[in-house]
């Protein structure tokens, strides 16, 4: 099966595309207030795209409440997230960007649950979009739906 191409809009594009919040931090590496979004207590069924480039990032299967104030996952649904150092705010921390969009979603943890691999991928609501499993077909995402059908 080809592999999609996601391609970041131009900045003019993603000032019309995105709201203020969602472009500061995913353009500005800025971070929402924890307990803020919706997608931090959301349990539905479906996946986590880049919301500026579709790119499929996270799966409500490997979501968990951390109680951070943000949603947290355990792991990406495939290899399309990339880590880099983030020395600001006088801390050593690991930051997560879409590897297409290069869109700042968040830091990565070592502190999460240890029975799937301690990992807590920490991200800001703002830089996701949600699909519903029972969207993923008609939003073109229908390759993830085998994702839940192993757990059932």
């Amino acid at each position: 099966m080809d592999k999609k191409q996601y391609h970041k809009p131009s900045k003019e594009e993603l000032m019309k595309k995105l709201n203020p919040l969602q472009y500061k931090v995913t353009q500005e590496a800025a971070t929402e207030r924890p307990f803020s979004h919706e997608y931090d207590k959301h349990t539905e069924a479906g996946i986590y795209v880049d919301i500026v480039t579709g790119e499929p990032l996270f799966s409500s299967i490997d979501k968990y409440d951390a109680g951070c104030g943000w949603p947290s996952f355990t792991k990406p649904i495939e290899n399309n997230v990339k880590e880099e150092k983030d020395l600001s705010h006088g801390m050593i921390r690991t930051e997560v960007k879409s590897k297409s969009g290069d869109s700042h979603l968040g830091h990565v943890f070592d502190d999460g649950p240890r029975d799937q691999g301690g990992l807590r991928y920490c991200i800001n609501g703002a830089a996701l979009r949600f699909i519903p499993l029972e969207d993923l077909e008609k939003e073109g995402y229908g390759e993830y739906i085998d994702l839940f059908n192993r757990i059932r």
